[in-house]
């Protein structure tokens, strides 16, 4: 795997050091998460954040362990960070950190204060809401180390204050429990209790979203450090409190260990496949349900969507096909009325996508393909030809196929987006894609493809199956391509000048990356064309990937920033979607055209933001820094699965 290493340059300049950030994650959707530099810049940052019912229902535990180094000769050091209200950065303990490094996936702190040298390692308990922060003396001695707990506990997407109620801490073996939720233990436990008001999240501020908090100093451990080798450690717990983890350095060493046979197991052919595949086993989680997959870290949770575009990338290419199989077929018990749920953030069982059922079709083919899992093929066909019905009758949303021409139509209801540009900004759709969106219908193709070689497989007849595949195959060669060169967008759209349903139509040509998808997929509609191809990546190629929109285009946004009507606004108008460069390479793969130096810019990128992972998006213009969630699972699965079909 890449080692991610930085130096006092970047740790102790927070315009460096406070935009990168580490992940390390329990396995069930819960996390620890913080920056280089140790200040809390958002605030779902913190050391225990605990997975709910659903891994997007996190709640927020034990946020900051502050050191503090007692000298021989009385002098206090403060290691810790944090930013006020007031706009004062105090304490200011980066200024000590003299390395971070992130290596196996776990992040590693070293402070020097003269010759003294204090280490911090971190690390969770797989399958368990637990973390466990190592202190060891690297050099010097003897000090006294003293760890000032911060505490909340309030959903991950909000705050808490001191106007509110006092967090309850009650007594336990070894330290306490904070309000009855999870526990502490360490050394000499000293209970404090006092709120530290207007604590200052920057990255909120910068997302026009409410950037403070107060936070609770539940108390302090204590600890010494005579000779280098001693530790001094801390585990915070959730769930069961009577049970105690392992000891906290076990902890840190079973996990290093299971990172590595977690990226052994990929089988890697070079240490950044390695990488990207410990990055992919962050979004895999276990819920009670089964499998599923966490979107991006640190505020989403399980989108249909999401889970199925990166299906080949987290299971395939990583050695995981077993616990993809299970998913697979727990996702088939949610199709209603020919659509797969869309398991959002609020829990609920929603069906509100035009795409998810359509990529859950590519994800079954791609599984029996890659791993020869007929059984899983045979008993999926059932539900997959439900989901042709359904959409040949017509199903929620005015998703049908239309008769005319064997495509599919979408949309029509007002304040509803139903493709992966859905962004709406006061209910209204941003990009409504009404009518006949590119990659929908080659989607809607490569599965009518892929379930017809299944039915094969199966023994069945497949013939109505490629009779409908060819007809709506020859109506998209006839309907999407343009004159400029490239294909559009969307045909049969409502014109501008009438209400949606009505009875105008025009089809829109606007140079967006949709039409990637007909060139990609393994069942594409089109054979890729080399000059069409060279077109997209002119107006659209960045080197983290396709923009949203060409820049010429009216609506084209350079920064996707500010707040949340502005930043939805320019989601899908011109913002760098780094999962799409999956599709972008599969395409000039397919064409003959030169792949090697198309993946530099993401590669470099993996040491620049969420550290050996990608970004969600980025600014649409130069320098494309990044935005959104820092861990984001469909950017990390395609770029793992373009770099392992080399």
């Amino acid at each position: 795997m890449i080692e991610f290493g930085f130096g006092p340059g970047v740790c102790g300049e927070l315009a460096d050091g406070a935009t990168r950030e580490w992940l390390v994650t329990d396995g069930l959707g819960g996390y620890a998460m913080g920056t280089v530099s140790g200040l809390r810049t958002r605030r779902y940052h913190g050391l225990l954040v605990v997975a709910g019912e659903t891994p997007a229902a996190r709640r927020v535990g034990l946020v900051s362990l502050d050191p503090a180094v007692v000298l021989p000769s009385g002098a206090r050091v403060r290691l810790g960070a944090h930013e006020w209200n007031s706009g004062v950065v105090d304490p200011r303990g980066f200024e000590y950190l003299e390395r971070f490094d992130l290596v196996d996936g776990l992040p590693r702190w070293r402070w020097r204060i003269g010759d003294v040298v204090i280490e911090r390692e971190l690390a969770m308990t797989y399958g368990r809401s637990a973390v466990a922060v190592v202190h060891r003396l690297v050099a010097g001695g003897p000090v006294r180390l003293d760890l000032s707990a911060a505490c909340t506990w309030r959903d991950a997407h909000g705050e808490r204050r001191a106007d509110g109620p006092t967090p309850r801490v009650e007594p336990a073996d070894g330290g306490a429990v904070v309000e009855g939720a999870y526990r502490l233990a360490g050394p000499d436990w000293t209970p404090e209790g006092q709120w530290w008001l207007g604590v200052h999240h920057r990255e909120e501020a910068a997302r026009g979203l409410h950037p403070d908090e107060d936070l609770w100093c539940a108390g302090r451990f204590s600890g010494a450090l005579d000779r280098p080798g001693d530790t001094v450690s801390v585990l915070a717990w959730a769930g069961d409190l009577a049970e105690e983890p392992p000891p906290a350095t076990q902890v840190v060493a079973a996990a290093r260990q299971r990172n590595r046979a977690v990226a052994a197991a990929a089988k890697p052919a070079d240490a950044v496949d390695a990488t990207l595949a410990l990055a992919a086993d962050a979004f895999v989680v276990r819920t009670a349900a089964g499998p599923d997959v966490v979107a991006g870290y640190p505020w989403f949770g399980a989108w249909s969507r999401d889970t199925m575009t990166s299906y080949e990338g987290l299971f395939l290419c990583t050695g995981r096909a077993d616990e993809g199989r299970e998913l697979l077929r727990s996702y088939a018990a949610t199709l209603s009325e020919g659509m797969l749920a869309n398991t959002a953030d609020t829990g609920r069982v929603e069906y509100n996508t035009v795409d998810a059922t359509l990529w859950f079709l590519h994800a079954v083919g791609r599984h029996v393909t890659v791993t020869g899992d007929t059984d899983l093929g045979d008993e999926l066909l059932p539900a997959l030809h439900g989901v042709v019905r359904a959409h040949l009758a017509g199903t929620r949303y005015g998703i049908a196929v239309d008769p005319d021409d064997g495509l599919i139509t979408q949309g029509g209801t007002p304040g509803t987006a139903l493709t992966w540009m859905d962004a709406r900004v006061y209910g209204v759709p941003v990009t409504p894609r009404v009518g006949k969106p590119v990659e929908v219908n080659a989607l809607w193709i490569n599965g009518l493809a892929g379930l017809a070689e299944l039915t094969e497989l199966a023994g069945q007849d497949p013939d109505e199956l490629w009779r409908l595949h060819d007809r709506a195959r020859e109506a998209f060669g006839k309907r999407f391509p343009t004159p400029a060169g490239w294909l559009h967008d969307v045909v049969d759209a409502p014109a501008p000048a009438y209400p949606l349903g009505g009875a105008a139509h025009h089809d829109d040509d606007l140079l967006r990356p949709n039409q990637l998808l007909a060139w990609s997929l393994p069942y594409a509609p089109l054979e890729p064309d080399p000059v069409a191809l060279r077109r997209v990546a002119a107006g659209l190629f960045t080197p983290l990937g396709p923009r949203s929109l060409a820049p010429d285009a009216p609506e084209f946004a350079p920064r996707h920033r500010g707040g949340p009507a502005e930043r939805d606004g320019a989601y899908h108008q011109g913002t760098v979607w780094p999962w799409l460069v999956g599709p972008f390479v599969e395409a000039y793969r397919k064409a003959g055209l030169p792949t090697d130096d198309l993946l530099v810019g993401l590669v470099g990128h993996l040491g620049e933001f969420g550290l050996g992972s990608v970004s969600e998006t980025a600014d649409a213009t130069a320098p494309h820094a990044a935005t959104g969630c820092p861990f984001q699972a469909w950017s990390v699965a395609e770029l793992l699965r373009v770099r392992r079909a080399r």
